[in-house]
């Protein structure tokens, strides 16, 4: 009785190891979690890319406006705020997007990220409070960049950089434990028209007081 019982649990054994029902479902269980988060992934990642190129494409289109003499700041930074706002996926603009737009006018596209010059007197390579400076864009501080806010005047060279802050789309970085909120930025730079002669701009040399 035994032997026949042992047979039997052995025919059902194998049986049941080589019944193939049901296994689609469990590998589709398997399967299906990672597939989901691979598309939610390249989903994401192709939105950011066309979220960047909108951006850039805005910005550098402000620049083209911003160029002019006859054109108000206040609406060039609408219009591209719109164009951004217009694809990125949120509930409420004023709360869900932080839009920053900033504009840096330079005296020649040299000047660009140049730092203004100064004294070294310790031969350290960079400034020291008690070290003389060449004060180019009027603050009267020492700047690792020469450019001055605002958008210049005639034949000056305009820079303008645009900073968005929005939700994602997919949920697939709070799953992962990371940021739902994803930074991009563009700018550009272009010369103003020749409306007028460029405004002449000399330095002025700032030595602390000791």
């Amino acid at each position: 009785m035994i032997e026949r019982f042992t047979r039997a649990s052995l025919k059902t054994l194998r049986k049941v190891l080589t019944d193939e029902t049901g296994s689609t479902i469990i590998e589709f269980a398997i399967l299906a979690p990672v597939f989901l988060l691979m598309l939610m992934a390249v989903f994401d990642f192709g939105f950011l890319i066309y979220a960047k190129a909108v951006l850039q494409g805005a910005v550098e289109e402000g620049a083209r406006s911003a160029s002019l003499e006859n054109t108000e700041w206040s609406s060039i930074k609408k219009r591209v705020n719109s164009q951004v706002v217009a694809v990125l996926p949120v509930g409420d603009a004023s709360t869900d997007i932080q839009f920053t737009f900033d504009p840096q006018y330079y005296a020649n596209y040299n000047d660009i990220m140049l730092p203004e010059d100064f004294t070294d007197k310790n031969s350290n390579n960079q400034w020291d409070a008690n070290e003389c400076f060449v004060d180019r864009n009027g603050n009267g501080t020492y700047d690792t960049d020469v450019g001055m806010a605002g958008r210049g005047g005639a034949q000056d060279v305009l820079s303008i950089s645009a900073q968005v802050t929005y939700t994602r789309i997919f949920p697939l970085w709070a799953m992962l434990g990371d940021s739902q909120t994803h930074t991009i930025m563009a700018s550009t730079y272009l010369r103003n028209q020749p409306f007028s002669a460029q405004a002449a701009r000399v330095g002025v040399k700032i030595c602390p007081a000791t």
